[in-house]
């Protein structure tokens, strides 16, 4: 008896490629920047400036914001996913903000890429230092 159509073999070939495929896609909507996961709200105190190490920085997960200090009283803001594929960025060190979950690296400065392969950025976000506090702008 002679078959025609798909065989098992190939239907589950093109179903494991066609999951591959998707499981590779980027989080969240493709013109998704990050901006929109951060759950702080303007005025929100972030932290203390002496929470903040000179030359690095401090993850603030629930708020969805990293904070560093690149020069002593220089404070910058960023959203905490990697423009990648939407991981939160693990930790700061060596001068930079780093994601694990595929290596890339943004500068303390300005959030731009030091080591892909993320291709963007991270956003800035708006801050304002008064008395010794870190707050949303």
């Amino acid at each position: 008896m002679t078959m025609h159509g798909p065989t098992r073999r190939s239907v589950l070939l093109a179903t494991s490629a066609t999951a591959f495929t998707v499981g590779c896609g980027k989080y969240g909507d493709e013109n998704d920047s990050g901006s929109d996961t951060a759950s702080a709200s303007a005025g929100q105190e972030l932290a203390r400036t002496s929470d903040v190490p000179v030359g690095g920085g401090t993850i603030f997960k629930d708020e969805g914001v990293v904070v560093t200090q690149p020069k002593d009283g220089e404070f910058k803001a960023f959203t905490n996913i990697c423009t990648h594929q939407g991981c939160p960025v693990a930790n700061v060190s060596g001068g930079t903000i780093n994601c694990t979950c595929h290596g890339s690296k943004f500068s303390i400065e300005d959030g731009s890429v030091k080591n892909p392969p993320a291709t963007e950025p991270l956003t800035e976000k708006k801050i304002t230092v008064e008395g010794g506090s870190i707050k949303l702008a």
